[in-house]
């Protein structure tokens, strides 16, 4: 093939040469005297119908190129641009797989085995550092994108990106206190059943609203909510139910929505644990009226930091987003201005008419946006939620087989009975009468650099911080308690491999048998 073309001098102080060929124009990039007297073989050819940076060899390509030929246009300033971001980001790729790619080996007893991390390629990178380029530091394009494409992946109308995941379920409790809610909103002494078993921001955001978390236990091996007592446990004051999948174990939600229903009780599904996780086979987080998810490193896909909050109703979308952006009324994206049409021409509250919507506050909110880089991973690390979710299945089933048969010592974690978790992590706990103790086992897989985590707060009600606080027990925390006393987990992660998953197992095996 043949192709003709036009050299080109740009004000950047580049040569081009313009070449139209099969339906396409491309551009050669880096075009020199060298190059035209065969002492260098490869160019960079731009095509602008495929968007993508080739590496051409003349000698096989062809290409005749002669100095006489006329100059007929500059290369495009957006072309350039194009041209020197595929540069720059085939430059990403090349400092991954330098740098970042290469993996330690595995040496037992010596590297360190998390329970959780970030497990990433040059395709985060690249689209961390693209977005840097853009230098738009707030939400922006990737913010938009991920939004979208989260949102349909877990099959709801609406998902808001926030700044992590406490983040997240403060904003979704919050918005459940708006005035537009009418008699449905949760004002400060009313109830919102719970569990102390977890992590505390998933109970936090109660009270610091004001209301009154009631705390009921957990079973142990699912690690949920007894959810035959929540519907005892309901008083004239009770608003909400707000409770976690633990450890990405879904909690019964059949059970939890047929009493919400019954007694007309908002429902928030703290989705931060079990992002993949399935109840009769429709996934978590699009049964309740809102949920929300976590972006930190140990979770399902991360950002770093981030979160997010997804719902399907209109109204409580529009809620958690004024909540979000500083409390305000107006609804236009950052950067816009009269998206209603009708920016001068509002008079809510005892404001003048036609002071600036934009201005205009309806809510006590906050600023907790996400910037742009963080979007920018989280579009790429979307894409992977599949296999990831694969893999720590794969690994908890590893773990579960390899530990079956110290159950006379353990009580195994166990699935919902209708789902299929995405596991967070593998928890054990100790059974009663055992001849060693939880901290003697952690202290041992801790000296062989296996990293061990609590399932987080224990019980709630004996951490320092809730010293003070208003909350109500009903019935009694039995099973919480052994939980604070008796239980850790290991990971599951997908960084972790079946020869780092083997060590676990016998490590746990040796513990036992020579304790």
């Amino acid at each position: 093939m043949i192709f003709n073309g036009s050299l080109v001098h740009t004000k950047e102080g580049k040569k081009a040469v313009t070449i139209n060929f099969a339906n396409d124009k491309y551009y050669v990039i880096e075009l020199s005297d060298a190059i035209l007297n065969d002492e260098k073989y490869e160019i960079k050819i731009f095509s602008e119908k495929y968007q993508e940076l080739y590496l051409c060899d003349v000698r096989n390509q062809s290409i005749y190129m002669k100095e006489e030929l006329t100059i007929i246009e500059e290369l495009p300033t957006a072309v350039f641009e194009k041209v020197m971001r595929l540069e720059i980001l085939s430059k990403v790729g090349q400092f991954y797989h330098l740098f970042h790619e290469k993996k330690q080996q595995f040496e037992p007893e010596k590297s360190p085995l998390n329970y959780g991390g970030r497990v990433y390629n040059e395709l985060e990178m690249k689209s961390l550092v693209d977005s840097s380029l853009d230098f738009w530091l707030t939400a922006g394009r990737y913010n938009k994108q991920f939004e979208k494409e989260f949102a349909a992946f877990i099959g709801v109308r609406y998902a808001l990106l926030t700044n992590s995941g406490s983040s997240a379920n403060l904003l979704a409790f919050s918005t459940l206190t708006s005035p537009k809610l009418g008699d449905r909103r949760i004002m400060p002494g009313d109830e919102v059943i719970t569990v102390a078993a977890g992590f505390p921001t998933t109970v936090t955001p109660i009270v610091q609203n004001g209301a009154i978390p009631v705390f009921i236990d957990v079973d142990l091996g699912t690690y949920n909510i007894m959810a035959d007592r929540i519907e005892e446990a309901i008083t004239p004051k009770t608003k909400a139910i707000m409770i976690a999948h633990t450890m990405g174990n879904p909690f019964q939600l059949d059970k939890v929505m047929e009493v919400a229903k019954k007694y007309n009780l908002w429902v928030i599904e703290d989705n931060c644990d079990a992002l993949g996780s399935k109840y009769n086979g429709k996934l978590t987080g699009t049964f309740g009226h809102i949920a929300t998810s976590s972006f930190y490193p140990p979770h399902h896909m991360t950002m770093g930091e981030g979160g997010a909050v997804y719902t399907n109703d209109a109204k409580l979308k529009m809620i958690i987003e004024s909540f979000r952006d500083w409390g305000r009324d107006c609804w236009c994206p950052s950067g816009c201005d009269d998206t209603c049409k009708k920016r001068f021409g509002w008079q809510l509250g005892t404001l003048p008419e036609g002071y600036d919507h934009k201005y205009t506050y309806s809510h006590i909110g906050y600023n907790l946006r996400v910037t742009e880089m963080q979007a920018a991973v989280g579009v790429e690390q979307l894409k992977k939620v599949p296999s990831f979710t694969e893999a720590r299945i794969k690994n908890f089933n590893r773990l579960l087989a390899g530990l079956q048969y110290l159950e006379q010592y353990f009580i195994l974690p166990k699935a919902t009975e209708n789902a299929d978790p995405s596991w967070f992590g593998f928890i054990l706990t100790l059974k009663d009468n055992v001849h060693f103790t939880k901290n003697e086992i952690v202290n041992y897989l801790e000296a062989n650099k296996i990293q061990t985590r609590m399932l987080f707060a224990g019980n709630l009600t004996r951490q320092p911080a809730f010293d003070g606080v208003n909350y109500r027990i009903h019935g009694d925390l039995t099973n919480t308690d052994k939980i604070l006393a008796d239980t850790f987990l290991v990971g599951v992660y997908p960084g972790l491999t079946d020869e780092m998953i083997d060590y676990v197992i016998e490590k746990i095996h040796a513990f036992v048998t020579e304790k």
